[in-house]
């Protein structure tokens, strides 16, 4: 698993970066597949307003870290900026990244909007849409040149 660094760098953000061991370098196994599967998303609050400070951003942290708990993700990195938020994760092939956006956005909504009532002034409490971008162990342009070579192999 992996070591987390909390740092409180001012009022206004929180960063966690993952101290990644060994171990997280290495492929997920299943019974049924091998994998390396890193989504690198990005959350907008509803109208990009800047509510993500002190205590509301400290509970999001919270809420994603009982997720990653309860779902078997790895944290690699995660970044709470007042207006949006950068998460990057490793995990298993059975969770699709629309699943995974759904389940932060929609746990950190109820909870936020029930434990700080000035969020509900909002009329909702994130952008329907997200980033994500999927990452792995190996870069894209490595892949592409593998697949090419595999003709003359």
């Amino acid at each position: 698993m992996f070591t987390s660094i909390v740092v409180a760098t001012n009022s206004v953000n929180y960063i966690y970066m993952a101290k990644l061991s060994k171990e997280d370098y290495e492929y997920r196994r299943t019974e049924g597949s091998v994998s390396s599967l890193n989504y690198h998303f990005v959350f907008v609050p509803k109208r990009r307003k800047a509510v993500l400070i002190k205590e509301v951003a400290a509970r999001l942290q919270e809420i994603i870290f009982e997720l990653v708990t309860e779902h078997g993700w790895k944290l690699i990195a995660l970044e709470i900026m007042p207006d949006h938020v950068h998460c990057f994760l490793n995990v298993p092939t059975h969770e699709a990244p629309a699943d995974i956006a759904r389940w932060i956005k929609g746990r950190a909504s109820h909870h936020l909007r029930k434990e700080f009532p000035e969020l509900k002034k909002m009329p909702s409490m994130w952008s329907p849409s997200y980033f994500v971008a999927s990452t792995g162990v190996v870069s894209t342009e490595i892949v592409r040149k593998y697949i090419e070579n595999q003709k003359s192999n």
